[in-house]
């Protein structure tokens, strides 16, 4: 197996796990409150990655302490803030609308790449963005746009805009961050998810809505921490060394589809029209908007 195809192939399971973490989110319902799973998913992959290459991060401490409140603020914003907005929505929504609306997240990190540093804009990008962005509210209206006139938008489609929009702003944001080894950035922005989670961790108990893992609550945390979190981070890294970051992030239009096949297969969910026609117009304007940004460098 060449470069490539060894590429193309940990590519593939790396989007079928980060798919599969909406699956597991929305199994969790009743088992496991998203506070819970958001804490203990990140507490978990912290301690694990540090032990595994705990040296590394000694290595690094000089270069990451001068930037650690950029990068823990950073992990509460992408590590806390998507999760927990992700396992809410699912209580919520479907997991096929959460896997294909996730399939828009690369135009908002395009979107907050323009707002936060200005980055060049070309007039297919922008043509791109405005179709997967009519795909996204194809979904949060569920087909019917006259849904939208009346503001009746599922909530918990809602809940997964924010998301997408706070993993979008985490995304562009760690444009500056230090050049340390992966593992050392991973251990500090797991410290950041898990330090900001701890707050909304214990409103969640105060309020009644925690719920403490069952057997199948801790299975699903399992899956989680090892499989999105961990595996699915190492191969896309592996990845990029193999075929470059470019042709890597190409990958990430897999995972709206890998979730709706999951979702269909795995949860028994409705797939139907507005599905297809939101998975289309998002994958052909993220397809639009990388060509436009291929183009203008």
């Amino acid at each position: 197996m060449n470069r490539a195809h060894k590429a193309y192939a940990i590519l593939g399971a790396a989007t079928l796990f980060w798919a599969g973490n909406s699956i597991a989110g929305k199994m969790a319902v009743g088992h496991a409150s998203p506070m819970v799973i958001v804490t203990a998913r990140w507490v978990i992959l912290m301690v694990l990655l540090y032990l595994f290459n705990r040296r590394q991060v000694a290595a690094d401490w000089p270069v990451l302490r001068p930037r650690l409140a950029y990068l823990l603020m950073m992990g509460a914003l992408g590590f806390t803030g998507f999760s927990a907005f992700l396992y809410y929505a699912l209580i919520y929504t479907s997991a096929i609308n959460s896997a294909i609306l996730q399939g828009g997240m690369p135009l908002f990190v395009f979107g907050a790449s323009f707002l936060l540093f200005g980055s060049r804009v070309r007039v297919k990008q922008v043509l791109g963005f405005m179709i997967s962005f009519a795909g996204v509210i194809a979904i949060a209206v569920r087909g019917e746009f006259a849904n939208l006139v009346s503001l009746d938008i599922n909530f918990g489609d809602a809940l997964m805009l924010v998301a997408i929009l706070s993993y979008g702003i985490y995304t562009a944001a760690l444009r500056s961050k230090p050049q340390v080894h992966w593992t050392s950035l991973m251990v500090v922005l797991c410290m950041g998810g898990t330090l900001s989670s701890l707050p909304f961790l214990a409103l969640e108990s105060f309020q009644g809505g925690l719920i403490v893992p069952d057997l199948k609550g801790w299975a699903i945390i399992a899956y989680i921490v090892v499989f999105p979190s961990l595996l699915a981070q190492v191969f896309h890294i592996r990845s990029v060394e193999l075929i470059g970051a470019n042709r890597s992030g190409l990958f990430v239009n897999l995972l709206p589809i890998w979730g709706a096949l999951l979702a269909v297969v795995v949860l028994g969910e409705a797939f139907h029209l507005y599905h297809a026609v939101a998975l289309v117009m998002i994958l052909v304007g993220i397809g639009l908007a990388e060509h436009g940004g291929q183009t203008s460098t």
